[in-house]
């Protein structure tokens, strides 16, 4: 009797922005071909996120390894070559064209990351930046980034008030770019 092998998580390159799509259509593969027992689950990481685009804040689901999928399954030749000829796939993840295996906790980490519930703010500010003030008490005023909070989409802006440098706290929303 055969000893059943275990199911591992492998790191699968893609082309970056078709990750959904090739994780569909390996799926739609692995159902047609009856690999379900082989290929267990693909996974797409992503995490929701709050960019400010237009002055608006908006929920954005935000792929955390961009150009990758993860895979779980048996690895043999013929899973193997299932996964690598699927439209859009590179290659796995690994030496000498070997793939190798995402360890454990790794995963788990990876898992708990994606299941976090707050969602994250992303700005494209940066510390040391010149901002300019667009709304509040000190509109149309000027500053500069000192630290960003982007788990609570906030800014320290160094602002020069009675000739002393100042530290004020801005929402994204309140501050633009020079």
């Amino acid at each position: 009797m055969e000893e059943l092998k275990k199911a591992h998580w492998y790191i699968v390159h893609t082309y970056s922005g078709h990750e959904n799509k090739v994780a569909k259509t390996l799926m739609q593969r692995v159902q047609s071909m009856g690999f379900e027992g082989r290929i267990l689950e693909v996974l797409v990481p992503t995490r929701e996120t709050i960019k400010v685009r237009g002055g608006k804040k908006e929920n954005v689901k935000e792929k955390i390894f961009p150009g990758y999928i993860m895979v779980k399954m048996v690895l043999d030749d013929e899973s193997w070559l299932l996964v690598r000829t699927t439209a859009g796939v590179t290659s796995f993840v690994g030496a000498q064209n070997k793939p190798t295996p995402v360890r454990d906790d790794e995963v788990e980490a990876i898992v708990k990351f994606v299941e976090m519930k707050d969602p994250v703010f992303k700005s494209a500010f940066s510390v040391g930046q010149a901002v300019k003030i667009i709304d509040g008490p000190f509109s149309d005023q000027l500053g500069t980034i000192e630290s960003i909070d982007e788990q609570r989409g906030r800014l320290k802006v160094l602002m020069n008030i009675f000739e002393r440098e100042t530290p004020v706290e801005f929402d994204f929303l309140q501050v633009e770019k020079l």
